[in-house]
């Protein structure tokens, strides 16, 4: 399921579950909601607040992705940096010791291997 999807459905799921339990819990309890001195019905105040809740999760989840985002980016930036430092230094060592392991290299272990398959 890609993250998108998921994130609709759970928006839904958000926007159902508060007005069901929402509106239940406003019959059972006796709540009115007044603005401006009018009530409101229970189904607009709880669609309302459902919004309003969903607008901050929206918020928040932006906010932490783009921090959380740019602390992976630039740490990956850092490793990758000193992975190309490590290489540029010991750049003939490491060309050495190929060379080295493709001449050392056990050859005949995989004729014989070959052999018996």
């Amino acid at each position: 399921m890609t993250f998108f999807k998921s994130l609709l459905l759970a928006i839904f799921a958000t926007l159902f579950l508060t007005y069901v339990l929402g509106v239940s819990f406003l019959e059972l309890l006796n709540v009115n909601v007044y603005m401006d001195g009018e009530l409101i019905e229970p189904l607009k105040a709880i669609g309302v607040s459902a919004v309003a809740t969903v607008v901050l999760v929206l918020i928040a989840l932006a906010i932490v992705l783009s921090v959380f985002g740019s602390l992976i980016f630039i740490g990956l930036l850092i490793v990758g940096s000193l992975a190309m430092f490590a290489v540029g230094v010991f750049w003939p060592v490491l060309l050495i010791a190929v060379i080295i392991w493709f001449v050392t290299r056990n050859k005949s272990r995989t004729k014989d291997k070959a052999q018996y398959t």
